[in-house]
């Protein structure tokens, strides 16, 4: 979000454990559109009927909705890196069982130990890469994203290749890569400290009492219903072998990747969460109902299911956003009850499906996704007031983000401040001694702002910093600015999403100060990765009323508005 002046860090100058972790993402992320294209091999080769085949979706996101709810737990009982490797090892044992097997029944049981395993994986993976992160924790998100990407649109390639090869390739594929992943796991990822208490096992039960979290969560399971409907059916009309299949699904699991990373961000921050979902929401009820009713025609369902990667990856983001906008409860503890509920509705959908089309016909299961994911839009709407005012301030005196948390003493006198905003990388403290500078100089008392980002990618959330970490870090500041004689003051900014977001709500801030200027420093990333997160200071520069100031170490600051150094003294600005 600042950084001193230099050249563009980049994102994948990570150290060994990063890369070791992401590594495995990608493998765990390739997770279901690998098996995708062998559905119907399985359905062949073993006998088994859509329906019988179906439950190895079924078996998979019910453990993982299950394991869900003491993953937390776990982790913080025993450590984030010791349960990232449990997770791993659980699914090499039965991804490589599922392999053997001769059975539908010994696959669809071996399918469900390997859910633990995503559980207890998917739920610190996310976490394991900001801690491990050099260079603060832009460059790791992204590195994330890419490991995203990557498994979900070459996971069915992957898949279709291996499959036809023979329908045991992809799980021997996973068991492998999987193997590879844990040894690297275990070498390079260093022991990371245990959370200060360990998070009770009903905590994410409790946490649906929250009606904003309860909410967002069924929403959430009736989208997931219509998604893994339509991921657990789809390829049956399509009558394609593994190969095409793989193919069929590498372009809708790009759609899903770039329409996550990129575009998600720039819909929200545009339209706002809620109005994007609705419209997101009505747009996969379409393209349901035009699978349903083009069911007997192989190449409307092929285009179809590929246009729906578009909306899955917006809805994944937004989605879990609007969860971590909505919840008064810590993170992981809001993450796991979120899982819980749309795994469970994962899970549950590729059952019902394969019963109503035995009992009705194939176009049965299409046509009851499609409304569930219009069913999704009223319960949504029933929580609109709530995303709405989590988006803007606080709600009924409850903290939510995005928030403004004072540290230290209040600012006293009514001398216009200039405000300097940095978040958690390595050279911070430059950045705010050259706005200190800029104070002196304007004879102003200088405000020290700490952007503590929730990151979210698709389906998941991380604190990028404790709130300790985030206090002690202004903390730090307030002091060193004390020995120079500088008057300074301090605050939190949390908030959840992308960059931009962050840009907005500091505009805010100053207008409702009155501050003189906002200080910023350069990104330290280059044109992508601003693209991909938003870009903090663009956002900034087009929301702020008073002046906008670029600042680097060891340099004259330089505006990027219109006013100049001297109307900043005269107070102008």
């Amino acid at each position: 979000m600042s950084a001193p002046h230099g050249n563009a860090a980049s994102p994948f100058r990570q150290p060994r454990a990063v890369w070791a972790v992401a590594f495995a993402c990608v493998i765990s992320f390739m997770g279901i559109g690998l098996v995708d294209p062998i559905l119907p091999a399985l359905a062949k080769n073993l006998h088994a009927t859509p329906s019988q085949v179906s439950l190895l979706f079924s078996s998979y996101l019910i453990v993982t909705a299950v394991a869900m709810l003491f993953v937390g737990w776990f982790s913080s009982r025993f450590g984030a890196k010791r349960t990232l490797v449990i997770g791993l090892a659980v699914i090499v044992v039965f991804a490589a069982l599922a392999g053997t097997s001769g059975s539908i029944n010994g696959i669809v049981g071996f399918r469900a130990g390997w859910g633990l395993g995503n559980a207890l994986f998917i739920a610190t993976s996310l976490a394991v890469i900001v801690a491990s992160a050099s260079g603060g924790f832009g460059g790791a998100i992204i590195l994330y994203e890419t490991a995203l990407g990557l498994g979900i649109a070459v996971g069915p390639l992957l898949g279709g290749e291996l499959g036809g090869i023979s329908w045991r390739g992809p799980f021997f594929g996973v068991a492998v890569l999987m193997a590879i992943a844990l040894v690297a796991t275990a070498v390079f990822v260093p022991d990371l400290p245990k959370p200060k208490h360990v998070t009770s096992p009903l905590a994410p039960l409790k946490a649906l009492r929250h009606r904003g979290l309860l909410t967002m969560g069924i929403m959430a399971l009736l989208y997931n219903w219509g998604f893994f409907t339509m991921l657990g059916y789809a390829p049956y009309p399509m009558e394609l072998d593994a190969h095409q299949l793989g193919l069929v699904f590498t372009g809708w699991g790009l759609l899903v990747a770039a329409f996550s990373v990129f575009f998600a961000p720039r819909l929200q921050a545009r339209y706002g969460t809620a109005p994007v979902l609705y419209v997101n929401l009505a747009g996969l009820s379409v393209v349901m109902a035009v699978i349903a009713a083009g069911v007997a025609t192989p190449t409307v369902v092929i285009v179809a299911v590929i246009v729906s990667g578009a909306f899955i990856g917006i809805n994944n983001t937004l989605t879990t956003q609007a969860v971590m906008l909505v919840s008064p409860v810590e993170r992981p503890v809001a993450s796991s009850a979120y899982g819980f509920l749309r795994f469970i509705g994962g899970g549950l959908a590729p059952y019902a499906a394969g019963k109503l089309a035995d009992a009705t016909d194939l176009s049965v299961p299409f046509y009851l996704g499609a409304a569930t994911f219009l069913l999704a839009i009223p319960v949504l709407a029933s929580g609109h007031g709530l995303l709405r005012e989590a988006e803007q301030h606080t709600d009924e005196g409850e903290s939510v983000v995005p928030t403004i948390t004072p540290v230290g003493k209040p600012a006293s006198g009514n001398t216009p401040r200039i405000i300097v905003a940095v978040s958690a990388q390595a050279k911070a403290a430059a950045i705010v001694d050259a706005a200190a500078r800029l104070a002196r100089d304007t004879h102003s008392p200088l405000e020290v702002v700490h952007v503590q980002l929730t990151a979210v990618v698709e389906e998941l959330a991380a604190d990028t910093e404790t709130p300790d970490q985030a206090r002690a870090a202004v903390t730090a500041h307030l002091d060193r600015l004390a020995e120079q004689g500088v008057p300074a003051t301090g605050q939190i900014l949390t908030t959840v999403g992308d960059h931009s977001a962050a840009g907005r709500v500091l505009a805010r801030h100053a207008a409702d100060t009155g501050a003189r200027a906002i200080a910023v420093g350069r990104s330290p990333h280059g044109p992508l990765t601003q693209f991909a997160e938003g870009s903090f200071t663009t956002a900034l520069t087009h929301a702020a009323t008073c002046t906008v100031v670029l600042v680097a170490p060891d340099n004259a600051p330089r505006q990027l508005t219109s006013a100049t150094l001297p109307a900043l003294r005269d107070g102008a600005a």
